[in-house]
């Protein structure tokens, strides 16, 4: 009787395997091409007395429909994301020379002569107050803002002093309190500032560059102009 070859299957899976390792990979999983390889070399090979059954068989070609659908999803995940990335940067490149209004205490005085932003008021108050600060921390000017009710109230500094001399230009520090029954509370500021440049980090994540202001993400800014 002749000898009937059952090693076809397991040659072409150690063929694959040694391929991968050459290849520098150091996985052992089949991709698309070898699947097919390895289910027609079983059929090749396989034992004429004892055949494969017919369930088994179509295991392995649900196997075979359920890898290639996989790869199909991740080659065309892939081309989205890539996609994606690059309206991202467009958007991002779009951004530079505009002004956004960014959490900040630091307020960038230029040539306009004006800092102007937002505060965030918890509750009504009968004393809102914004005071800024100079570099060394000295008062330059306070500004009695009066009552208040609670949400976002804007603010506006012409860039001059409490005798109306106009300031050099530079960052200067701003606080926003407000009076309530149980002392004074310092607020949250937000601040207006123009884009200088836009970096576009791993994953998608897009920081700006603001003119004396440092870096923010873009997910901090909460209104574009």
């Amino acid at each position: 009787m002749t000898a009937v070859n059952t090693t076809g299957a397991s040659d072409v899976l150690s063929q694959y395997q040694l391929k991968s390792q050459d290849a520098g990979k150091g996985s052992s999983e089949l991709g698309r091409g070898e699947f097919m390889e390895l289910m027609l070399a079983q059929l090749k090979n396989q034992n004429p007395l004892e055949p494969q059954d017919n369930g088994e068989f179509i295991s392995q070609l649900a196997q075979f429909s359920s890898l290639e659908e996989i790869q199909n999803l991740s080659g065309t995940v892939e081309d989205v994301a890539g996609q994606f990335r690059s309206t991202q940067a467009l958007q991002a490149s779009a951004m530079v020379g505009k002004t956004v209004l960014a959490p900040s205490q630091i307020g960038i005085l230029g040539a306009e002569g004006q800092v102007s932003g937002t505060i965030q008021v918890p509750a009504s108050t009968g004393g809102l107050r914004l005071s800024v600060q100079g570099q060394n921390g000295e008062l330059v000017r306070q500004i009695d803002m009066g009552s208040s009710q609670a949400g976002v109230t804007s603010f506006s500094w012409d860039g001059k002093d409490g005798n109306g001399n106009p300031l050099p230009p530079g960052p200067y520090r701003i606080v926003a309190e407000a009076s309530y029954p149980d002392g004074p509370q310092q607020l949250s500021t937000m601040v207006s500032a123009n884009v200088d440049s836009v970096s576009l980090g791993q994953g998608g994540s897009i920081t700006l560059n603001l003119a004396g202001m440092g870096s923010i993400a873009l997910s901090d800014v909460k209104q574009i102009n």
